[in-house]
């Protein structure tokens, strides 16, 4: 149901597009408009995750470097049958965590010092699985076409006035007020549908990283950490960059419309699915292929049942 649900969402996102394009400038217009969308969703397909990456600090993890993390994402990884993806660890005291890369063969998981500080090895672990469900989902190439078109749209906005300012009835026969309400409405359409894919990918996640984990309770768990954790934490780095708040598993912004344009469905929902799992007719109990190493955590001794 979610599948079909951001299928559409996607064609109704696409259908604005075309609608305003089409209002403002016509058919020329609109392909003007579709020519530098395509131009920059071709730019956004190859250098999303290596710009994501560096807009925050994230450093790359090898085997060396923290084995234990390492060796978790490559346990968690096979058990989806994915290819290993990159391991990063971003300097943020916020816990929180995002995957990206356009295929899974060029997937990236990133979590926060913050997280590594604050979950447990069990919850940690169900945060990966969780991003990796992303990958496994091609999550991270939906969203970057989805943050593209509706980027476009807030363009094709700014553009109304030049384009569709004019006496051209024919061209624009709504006239000068038809271009004030694209101007003022058609963002904010763009970002509701937007916000809707994006809550539809995180309950797909959410069950997909249970199946890969295994125990949907793990997740649960550091959902209810993050969520309570985050409140009280600034991501600068996101704050500054709010169009990437649909790439984390919890949102990392505060205040403002965060709430009417939430990007992540209700963290106590969410929750309850995944403990429905657990303890309903529809618990996932899929064994590791290996135990799920241990990763240690300044400041506190290390929970789980591995040591």
């Amino acid at each position: 149901m979610n599948t079909l649900k951001t299928g559409i969402l996607m064609a109704a996102l696409m259908g604005l597009f075309i609608a305003i394009g089409g209002m403002i400038g016509g058919t020329g217009g609109m392909m003007i408009a579709f020519v530098i969308a395509g131009g920059m969703n071709l730019f956004a397909f190859w250098n999303s995750d290596k710009m994501l990456l560096k807009m925050f600090g994230a450093r790359p993890v090898s085997a060396t470097s923290d084995p234990a993390l390492y060796r978790m994402v490559e346990t968690l990884a096979a058990n989806a049958k994915l290819p290993m993806p990159k391991v990063y660890i971003s300097e943020n005291s916020q816990p929180n965590a995002f995957a990206t890369g356009r295929d899974p063969a060029h997937g990236a998981v990133c979590v926060t010092t913050g997280l590594m500080e604050r979950c447990s090895s069990e919850e940690l672990a169900g945060v990966i699985a969780h991003e990796l469900g992303h990958i496994r989902n091609r999550d991270t190439l939906i969203m970057t076409i989805v943050a593209v078109v509706a980027g476009a749209i807030g363009m094709l906005a700014n553009m109304a006035m030049f384009m569709g300012g004019g006496g051209d009835r024919e061209r624009n026969p709504l006239g000068i007020v038809g271009v004030i309400l694209v101007m003022l409405l058609a963002p904010i359409a763009a970002m509701l549908v937007q916000s809707a894919i994006s809550r539809s990918r995180e309950y797909e996640a959410d069950k997909a990283g249970a199946e890969i984990s295994g125990r949907p309770q793990w997740l649960a768990d550091a959902l209810d950490q993050i969520e309570r954790a985050a409140k009280g934490l600034p991501n600068h780095a996101a704050d500054a960059n709010p169009a990437t708040a649909h790439m984390f598993i919890i949102n990392p912004l505060h205040g403002g419309l965060s709430g009417l344009f939430s990007t992540h469905p209700p963290t106590q929902e969410r929750i309850a699915r995944l403990r429905a799992m657990s303890n309903g007719g529809a618990r996932v109990d899929l064994a590791p292929a290996s135990p799920v190493p241990q990763v240690a955590h300044a400041g506190s001794p290390p929970r789980g049942p591995w040591g």
